[in-house]
């Protein structure tokens, strides 16, 4: 009785995670770019990046989306950007970062090079508040996983630009109150929970 109840109060994620099947490389360019996915995870070089089942859903979305041009904002180490990158060697789309701490910009860098996925990604360093008026192309993607109190303020930055039919994406959505109230209140938009990893909502911008 004592094992059954420990398994019943083992975690949602950790259960429904348990014999997951590794991202399957479909050709050279995928290949290379998982094992630099899987080199960043074994070194522990992503600094509170996103677990895999979140990095696999973002790669989903964006390629599904057909993104021409995904938005980060957090790039960390390139963790999350290694994923798009897998949609977007697809797509032909690039990929648009926002990082503020030049270590972490620095190694991101080095992943992205190593991962042959340099020339698809634009690195900007530098408070993504300011930086993000400078920003006037369309975006089909944005994924905001950044300090939770700025995360409203990115949202109504990226908005106007996020074409119709697109997605806004904020991780560890439970952190972000203000910004779970904003997207689930707003009828020009559509929010799902993902809570498989450590909470992505999923926002549809409406047509």
């Amino acid at each position: 009785m004592v094992v059954a109840a420990a398994a019943v109060a083992q975690p949602r994620w950790r259960r429904s995670m348990e014999g997951a099947k590794p991202p399957l490389a479909n050709n050279a360019t995928e290949k290379r770019i998982l094992s630099v996915i899987e080199e960043v995870r074994r070194t522990g070089r992503t600094w509170a990046s996103v677990p895999d089942a979140d990095g696999r859903m973002l790669r989903l979305l964006a390629e599904a989306a057909g993104a021409k041009h995904v938005v980060e904002i957090g790039t960390s180490t390139g963790y999350s950007g290694l994923w798009f990158a897998l949609a977007l060697s697809r797509t032909g789309g690039r990929l648009t970062t926002f990082e503020i701490d030049p270590g972490r910009a620095a190694l991101a860098r080095e992943h992205f090079k190593k991962a042959g996925v340099d020339h698809l990604v634009t690195l900007v360093e530098g408070d993504a508040h300011r930086n993000l008026d400078r920003l006037k192309e369309p975006v089909d993607v944005a994924f905001i996983d950044a300090d939770k109190d700025g995360y409203v303020s990115y949202l109504n930055k990226l908005l106007p630009l996020v074409r119709p039919g697109g997605l806004i994406l904020a991780h560890n959505i439970d952190m972000a109150r203000d910004y779970a109230e904003a997207v689930t209140t707003n009828p020009a938009l559509e929010t799902v929970l993902y809570m498989e990893g450590a909470g992505l909502a999923v926002t549809l911008k409406k047509r």
